[in-house]
């Protein structure tokens, strides 16, 4: 999973080797070579028969492709409006808008401890938005909104998901990822040509297309059917430290003041929520593992 949070957090520091691609050019690529990765990969990791047992009439699985292919979008274009800090900060709201809507949606209670983390993630991204509009960066702050895309359409896509399991109608995600993709492809072809992109610049969003996005994808899922929910979460969240450290180091994008106190708010809000979750789950788990005490007998 450690490796998974890397290879997706190399998008930002790729981007910016590019000389020629312009933004909707630069998803159209990434989104083709994604969707070509994938289905040579699928076919080799589970069977040549793996399109025909998709399931093709369900609503849900075009659903979830179509969430897939605004995540993709909407990550490319922000990365060529704004800095790669402000892209992965606002997108690791993602867990806190699942958790809303899940609970407007589906139902989900929410414990006190989530809301207080909605509340001050909420807080550390409004403050880095204002921070944008006080200094008359209207690109950058666009550059953020589409971003903030990204985390809503992520939570749209889970909430689909889990309401589809719940009528009994399974979503393979790795499949969904590739109607996505091809989505992404087709959405963005009309407004990518003329293409201006050079050959290196080819060469580096297909590779951000198998590495960055393909491989990492089919990792998650099994990394997610060894490792708990909130382990996962915690391991997603090196994302935004790598992708900013390396963005940092290899291009020389300092990322801002503004920046880095908003994102301490909202990585330390989302950490103090999952580890809080994690004790209670803990505890609640040697609760209800602790053998009852044996019962006298009557005289």
């Amino acid at each position: 999973m450690v490796a998974v949070t890397l290879m997706w957090s190399i998008a930002g520091v790729v981007t910016r080797q590019l000389t020629h691609a312009a933004s909707f050019e630069v998803t159209f690529w990434r989104s083709l070579f994604t969707a070509l990765s994938l289905m040579v990969i699928l076919p080799l990791w589970r069977g040549a028969g793996v399109f025909r047992t998709l399931p093709w009439r369900s609503t849900a699985f075009w659903l979830s492709g179509v969430c897939w292919s605004i995540m993709f979008t909407a990550f490319m274009v922000a990365l060529t409006l704004t800095t790669v800090g402000k892209v992965l900060v606002t997108m690791s709201v993602g867990p806190l808008f699942t958790a809303v809507m899940a609970r407007v949606f589906i139902g989900h209670k929410l414990p006190r401890r989530t809301w207080v983390a909605v509340a001050i993630a909420g807080v550390g991204i409004a403050y880095m938005f204002g921070s944008q509009a006080q200094l008359g960066e209207a690109e950058g702050l666009v550059g953020s909104l589409v971003a903030l895309m990204v985390p809503i359409a992520g939570a749209a896509n889970w909430t689909i998901v889990q309401r589809a399991q719940a009528q009994q109608d399974k979503v393979d995600l790795v499949p969904s990822v590739l109607v996505g993709a091809v989505i992404s492809t087709l959405v963005t072809f009309p407004l990518a040509v003329p293409f201006s992109a050079t050959l290196p610049d080819v060469g580096w969003l297909a590779f951000l297309g198998l590495v960055q996005l393909a491989i990492p994808c089919v990792l998650s899922v099994i990394c997610a059917r060894y490792l708990m929910a909130p382990e996962v979460s915690l391991l997603a969240l090196l994302e935004v430290i790598f992708g900013i450290a390396l963005v940092w180091w290899v291009a020389n994008e300092a990322p801002r003041a503004s920046t880095l106190i908003g994102g301490s708010l909202v990585i330390g809000a989302l950490l103090g929520n999952e580890l809080l979750g994690w004790r209670q789950r803990k505890l609640q788990g040697a609760e209800q593992e602790r053998p009852e005490p044996i019962q006298p007998p009557i005289s």
